[in-house]
């Protein structure tokens, strides 16, 4: 793919904006990624032409992510609700996304990163889930930042999904229902040892959750883009950043409490 002349030097991290305090950056940030299609209409452009600039954003967000030390990354790739577009835009996402996976993945072992995917992937074409689990498997073992791809994923499905995987523990009495708390419900979700997310940003104008992580956003902060993804590079990233830093969380105590130091940063959930 070409490279974006906008695009983060990717032999180093670029310049940290100075008014953001680097101690308090989320640790998880997760990102409904919209507005590709309607970019590429705009311009009198195909819809996939949308797609394919969007993955310059991704690259871009990627490496600003990781120059500011957040830890987990989560993209809303492809939804559930998704698989009834076009059959021909559906397939260039599909193939869009192989081509990431095989061009980028040097760059993501070389910095230590470990992709994760979650979602419905039995319903991926058979080479988009090759790639995919290639690129799980080889980065298992790294360390370093975990980046997240929703594919085939509704925040409903999930749940859905976890509900049925602890009826069955249930029914075998691997689980007490009557000891099932948020907790124990929680651990049957997808991904369930990573954080909720801290920061949830959503581009294209429009003000939705559109099913996305709806367990684990209890207590996110939103963050809404009137950039449209293709164009939400890192100046706008840094943006959400600022105003997040600039939000007081409460987890449902008061100022006070919180000034005390009395508000658990990992949510009440």
């Amino acid at each position: 793919m070409p490279s974006s002349s906008r695009d983060s030097d990717p032999a180093g991290p670029a310049s940290l904006h100075p008014e953001i305090d680097a101690a308090h950056v989320p640790r998880h940030v997760a990102i409904i990624m919209d507005g590709n299609g309607r970019w590429a209409v705009e311009r009198g452009l195909e819809r996939n032409a949308g797609h394919r600039e969007g993955i310059e954003s991704v690259r871009e967000i990627i490496r600003a992510c990781r120059d500011y030390g957040v830890e987990v990354l989560t993209l809303y790739a492809f939804s559930i609700e998704n698989w009834n577009r076009p059959k021909g835009e559906v397939s260039e996402l599909m193939r869009l996304l192989e081509e990431y996976l095989e061009t980028e993945l040097a760059e993501v072992m070389e910095h230590g990163a470990q992709v994760r995917s979650i979602g419905r992937l039995d319903r991926l074409p058979p080479s988009t889930r090759r790639a995919v689990e290639h690129a799980v498997a080889e980065t298992a073992d790294n360390e370093g930042m975990k980046l997240v791809f929703a594919l085939s994923y509704g925040g409903r499905t999930e749940i859905v999904d976890a509900a049925r995987r602890l009826a069955r523990d249930a029914e075998l009495g691997k689980i007490d229902p009557e000891g099932v708390d948020e907790k124990a419900f929680a651990s049957y979700l997808y991904a369930a040892d990573l954080p909720d997310p801290d920061l949830l940003i959503r581009t294209g104008a429009e003000q939705r959750v559109s099913n996305f992580l709806l367990w684990q956003i209890a207590y996110a902060e939103l963050h809404l883009s009137e950039r449209m993804w293709p164009d939400f590079r890192r100046a706008e990233f840094e943006a959400a950043i600022l105003d997040y830093q600039r939000r007081e969380r409460r987890f449902g105590l008061t100022s006070e409490q919180v000034r005390d130091g009395e508000a658990d940063e990992g949510g009440d959930s």
